[in-house]
């Protein structure tokens, strides 16, 4: 059965087209896609996001269980910062990626992708033994609302958020009698907070949040405007742009993996291999030179051959342009600047490498 959030029924009333996604009804789009990318790039987005997973892990050991299974050196993590990691099994492939979030000693938050919510629980579990942890999926309990744009703060101050809070890092925070937690994280490139509250409180929420936004011209957005504004800023989507024979430095994310953590983790080998000696494919941004737009999939060549695959792609309605991601053979000869080719309806078009993002980020750190 589909599994539905707490306010699925008032987003099909407010008009919202809705689409199975990772085992959840969820809104696609409420008006168009472009207009609400836009509003969030301009002014300030609403989301549901309440199919991602909420994990708690506690008990002496936690800090090093969660040292075991990401790259990632949470030592450093000071009560209420925040990381993004993946976790890796034992080849260096990712599992996941998802937010770490340290509330207090022996505490810690995650954040998990809907679509590995049961495969991530089952990997803290079997990675568990001999470790002092207690791991709590707490899913179902909670509900996740991410405000979005340049005047997402003016929003959140409108309604008591009075915290000069500082990117990637969580607080509680009580918000019209609702009591949350507030971390300063998106997943669009722009700045922005979700709000984690419990289930008997998203109505209420959402309703605060939309009267509240109107003088900031809120608008609710759906999983569209979620993707192509993702897409734009050049962050992941697990399944397509990662997966389990996909390793942190294949993906770019170099920068995130501490090449100092003495702690082993899993796939550390493979992962300081890679850091050392290069790797064989890596992922590219791509700009269309037509167009043709490119599509999950379709297959990259260079002087007639293939290598590689577009694992992301389509409009960007910021640039007005066609873009993707994937990934390639990492032949030293391609780099930014450098053009080949994309199948699309079995003719090949031209694309050229770019920097990523594609667009400028407007928060403060690379962290997603």
């Amino acid at each position: 059965m589909t599994k539905q959030t707490l306010l699925h029924d008032k987003q099909v009333e407010f008009g919202a087209k809705m689409v199975d996604f990772a085992g959840w009804h969820m809104p696609v789009q409420f008006k168009s896609i472009i207009e609400e990318h836009k509003n969030v790039r301009e002014n300030v987005g609403l989301f549901d996001v309440s199919h991602m997973g909420e994990v708690f892990v506690s008990g002496k050991d936690s800090l090093k269980f969660l040292n075991k299974i990401v790259p990632q050196d949470i030592s450093k993590l000071y009560n209420s910062k925040a990381v993004y990691c993946q976790l890796t099994n034992e080849n260096g492939g990712l599992v996941d990626d998802l937010i770490i979030y340290k509330l207090e000693d022996n505490k810690y938050f995650l954040i998990v992708n809907a679509s590995r919510i049961d495969e991530d629980v089952n990997w803290f579990v079997r990675n568990s033994i001999g470790y002092d942890v207690y791991i709590d999926n707490q899913s179902h309990n909670y509900s996740l609302l991410a405000v979005q744009g340049p005047k997402a703060d003016a929003l959140l101050r409108k309604i008591g958020y009075n915290l000069n809070q500082d990117f990637f890092t969580i607080e509680k925070a009580v918000l019209n009698d609702i009591e949350t937690m507030v971390s300063r994280t998106g997943y669009t490139g722009e700045d922005g907070y979700e709000i984690l509250i419990k289930n008997k409180d998203a109505v209420k929420m959402w309703d605060l949040l939309l009267d509240a936004g109107k003088q900031f011209s809120i608008m609710p957005v759906g999983l569209g405007a979620r993707d192509t504004l993702r897409l734009e800023a050049a962050l992941h989507l697990y399944g397509n742009d990662l997966n389990e024979t996909t390793t942190p430095v294949e993906a770019g994310l170099s920068w995130s993996v501490p090449k100092d953590k003495t702690e082993d983790y899993n796939g550390k080998e493979t992962i300081m291999s890679q850091l050392k000696n290069g790797t064989d494919k890596k992922l590219i941004g791509l700009k269309m030179l037509s167009r043709a737009v490119p599509r999950h999939e379709y297959e990259i060549y260079y002087n007639g051959e293939k290598i590689g695959n577009v694992t992301s792609g389509g409009y960007a309605p910021t640039l007005n342009e066609n873009i993707a991601l994937g990934y390639i053979k990492n032949l030293q000869n391609l780099v930014v600047g450098s053009t080949i080719q994309i199948m699309i309806r079995e003719k090949l078009y031209d694309a050229q490498i770019v920097k990523k993002p594609f667009v400028k980020k407007h928060n403060s750190n690379k962290e997603k």
